[in-house]
C-alpha cells in the first residue's frame, strides 16, 4: 500500500513539475505559427494586391495587351498568395466580413455573376470608387469579381480603352489591397489578436488555456482538408466524368482553380513546419508528423502536371484520375489531423500534452 501511495505522489509531483513546460510549448506552437506563417503569408498578399492595384492603374492610363497580361498575372499572383492563408478562417480575417469581401464562394445561385454583370451592363460608377465599393455586396468586391472582368466574356476590351469596366477592376484591386493591409496590420499589432492567441488565461475571452489555443491550431488543419475535399473539389469534380461540373470549379475562367487548390495544400503544410505541432506528439505517435508531409507530397505530385483549363483536364481520364486521387489523399489528411493527431494530442477529450490538463 505505502509503495502505491510513493508511486501515487511521485506521479503528481511530476505532473506539477512538467505543467510550466506544457503550457509553454503551446505558446511555442502557436508563437511558430503567427511568426513563421501566419504574419508573413498576410504581408505577402499585401504585397500582391499592391501589385494588383498598380497593375489595374497602368492598364487603365496605358490600355494595352502587354498591360492586360500583366494585370491578369498579378491576378494570379494575388490568388495564389491568398490561397496560401485562406485556410486561417479566424481572427481578424472574419472581422468586418473581410473573409466573404476577399473571396465570396461558393456562388451556387450566380449572385456574384449577376451582380457583377449589371454594374458592367449599367456602368454603376459607385462601383469605381473603392471606398464605395467596399460598402456594397460582398460578391461584388473580391477575387470572384475581379477574376470576370478581366477574364469573362468581353474583357478582352480592356486592351482596347473599355474605361468603365478597367476603372471598376482596378476599384476591385484597389479594395483588396485596403483590405489586405488592414489584416497585415492587425496581426501586426503587439496588443491585438496575435497577443490574444498566445497568451492563454483564465481571462482570455477566447482561449482560456493552452489546449483550447493549439485547437484553434488544428481546426486550420481539419477545416482546410474539408474545404478542398468537399468544397472546392467537390464543387465541380463528380462522381463519375458524366457529373463533372467545370463551369462550377472556382477560378475557372483564369485557370486557377488547380494552382488555388494547391496553395491551399501547400499553405497547410507550410503552417504545419512553422508551428513545429508535430513535435509535441507523444513518441509513439510521432511518426504521424512524418505522415502528414508524406500526404502533402503526394498531393502536390497529383497537381503538379495539371495545367490549362480545367474542363480540358476533367476530360482527360488520365489527368481526371490525379484529381481523384488528390481528393483520397484530402480525405487521408483530413483523417490524420482530426482523428489520429488530434486524439495523440489530447485536443477532442482527456488529458491534452500540451498543456497539462
Amino acid at each position: 500500500m505505502l509503495s502505491r501511495i510513493l508511486a501515487c505522489l511521485a506521479t503528481f509531483n511530476l505532473a506539477i513539475v512538467a505543467l510550466p513546460a506544457q503550457a509553454s510549448k503551446a505558446t511555442d506552437i502557436v508563437n511558430g505559427a503567427i511568426g513563421g506563417f501566419v504574419r508573413p503569408g498576410y504581408h505577402a498578399f499585401l504585397g500582391a494586391t499592391t501589385g494588383l492595384s498598380e497593375a489595374g492603374k497602368k492598364l487603365c492610363a496605358e490600355p494595352s495587351t502587354a498591360n492586360l497580361d500583366a494585370m491578369r498575372g498579378a491576378f494570379g499572383k494575388t490568388v495564389g498568395t491568398w490561397s496560401r492563408v485562406e485556410v486561417i478562417r479566424f481572427g481578424p480575417v472574419t472581422e468586418q466580413n473581410r473573409l466573404e469581401r476577399v473571396l465570396y464562394w461558393p456562388d451556387r445561385k450566380s449572385t456574384g455573376l449577376k451582380q457583377v454583370q449589371a454594374a458592367i451592363a449599367e456602368k454603376d460608377m459607385t462601383a469605381t470608387d473603392a471606398a464605395q465599393l467596399a460598402g456594397k455586396s460582398v460578391a461584388m468586391q473580391g477575387l470572384g469579381a475581379l477574376e470576370f472582368v478581366l477574364f469573362g466574356t468581353g474583357s478582352d476590351q480592356l486592351a482596347n480603352g473599355d474605361a468603365y469596366r478597367c476603372s471598376y477592376g482596378a476599384a476591385i484591386a484597389g479594395n483588396l489591397q485596403a483590405i489586405a493591409g488592414e489584416i497585415d496590420a492587425a496581426w501586426a499589432d503587439p496588443d491585438g489578436f496575435a497577443k490574444t492567441w498566445s497568451t492563454p488565461s483564465a481571462e482570455n475571452p477566447l482561449f482560456r488555456d493552452g489546449k483550447e489555443a493549439v485547437t484553434e491550431l488544428m481546426d486550420v488543419f481539419v477545416t482546410g482538408t474539408e474545404l478542398v475535399r468537399d468544397v472546392r473539389l467537390g464543387g465541380f469534380l463528380g462522381a463519375g466524368a458524366k457529373d463533372d461540373r467545370p463551369k462550377q470549379a472556382l477560378f475557372w475562367r483564369s485557370e486557377q482553380t488547380v494552382p488555388a487548390l494547391g496553395g491551399n495544400m501547400a499553405g497547410m503544410r507550410d503552417l504545419l513546419e512553422a508551428s513545429k505541432l508535430a513535435a509535441a506528439l507523444p513518441a509513439d505517435q510521432a511518426f504521424l508528423g512524418g505522415s502528414t508531409i508524406f500526404e502533402f507530397s503526394n498531393a502536390a505530385n497529383a497537381l503538379s502536371s495539371l495545367q490549362g483549363p480545367v474542363a480540358d483536364i476533367l476530360a482527360d481520364p488520365e489527368k481526371r484520375a490525379k484529381l481523384a486521387y488528390f481528393g483520397l489523399v484530402t480525405s487521408s489528411l483530413s483523417d490524420i489531423f482530426g482523428t489520429q493527431m488530434s486524439g495523440a494530442l489530447g485536443l477532442t477529450s482527456g488529458f491534452s500534452s500540451l498543456d497539462g490538463d
